[in-house]
């Protein structure tokens, strides 16, 4: 099928960027589709954690992610029948997910799955290199941060919300660190696309953050047609 045609809206971003409450928000407006490529990398952690396999053993936790058998369900998530909606938010997962996601071999082995979800009428797809490697010709990008401070605040919330035990202190180390191993990796390091729309959201709304996007693609489209 040919998917050329088929408009994409790329948002990447640092963790807890705010960066998949708005992508998903922005694709039910639009009616679009909606790939959170973080949560394939979250997923092959969870899975890397239920078959025990090495973090050393890159060849092995590709083939892992080569075959992952998920899905998505509006906003849950199903590992073959089980859902693990919550249990891929542990920071247990997400700290081996931004671990595994420098290993080239994994990176390689998601491209397919990720390209897969470009359907019609359209897609909107987060993650850190949507803009740059997979959908580098998307009809609009945006680079979607915000402070330190208030990604950690944000995720702190969320994690208290969800169940989880969360310290303020352990939060800000664990996303200096994960910035760090992102914007320095070799393949696909986390930076904003040449001609992506930068969006500081510390002192927005999700809802302001929305309208600026769904803004942004009405001109994109306007230009494009």
């Amino acid at each position: 099928m040919q998917t050329s045609s088929i408009p994409v809206i790329a948002i990447d971003g640092p963790t807890a960027s705010g960066k998949g409450t708005v992508a998903q928000r922005v694709a039910e407006r639009l009616g679009f589709h909606y790939l959170d490529s973080g949560a394939l990398y979250r997923l092959t952690a969870l899975s890397v954690l239920r078959h025990e396999v090495p973090l050393q053993d890159e060849h092995g936790i590709a083939k892992l992610a080569e075959k992952l058998p998920c899905r998505f369900q509006g906003d849950q998530v199903f590992l073959s029948q089980d859902n693990v909606t919550s249990a891929i938010r542990a920071e247990q997962v997400g700290n081996l997910a931004s671990r595994i996601a420098t290993l080239p071999t994994v990176r390689h082995a998601l491209v397919g799955l990720q390209l897969s979800f470009r359907k019609h009428p359209g897609l909107v797809a987060d993650g850190r290199d949507m803009g740059t490697v997979l959908f580098p010709r998307a009809m609009l990008k945006v680079y979607l941060t915000a402070s330190v401070e208030a990604r950690a605040e944000r995720r702190y919330k969320q994690l208290i919300e969800k169940g989880f035990s969360a310290n303020m202190a352990d939060l800000l180390k664990d996303l200096r660190e994960r910035d760090e191993r992102d914007s320095n990796r070799a393949v696909a390091p986390l930076k904003p696309a040449e001609d992506a729309y930068l969006l500081d959201t510390s002192d927005m709304t999700a809802d302001q953050a929305v309208e600026r996007v769904l803004q942004w693609y009405a001109a994109a489209k306007k230009h494009a047609s």
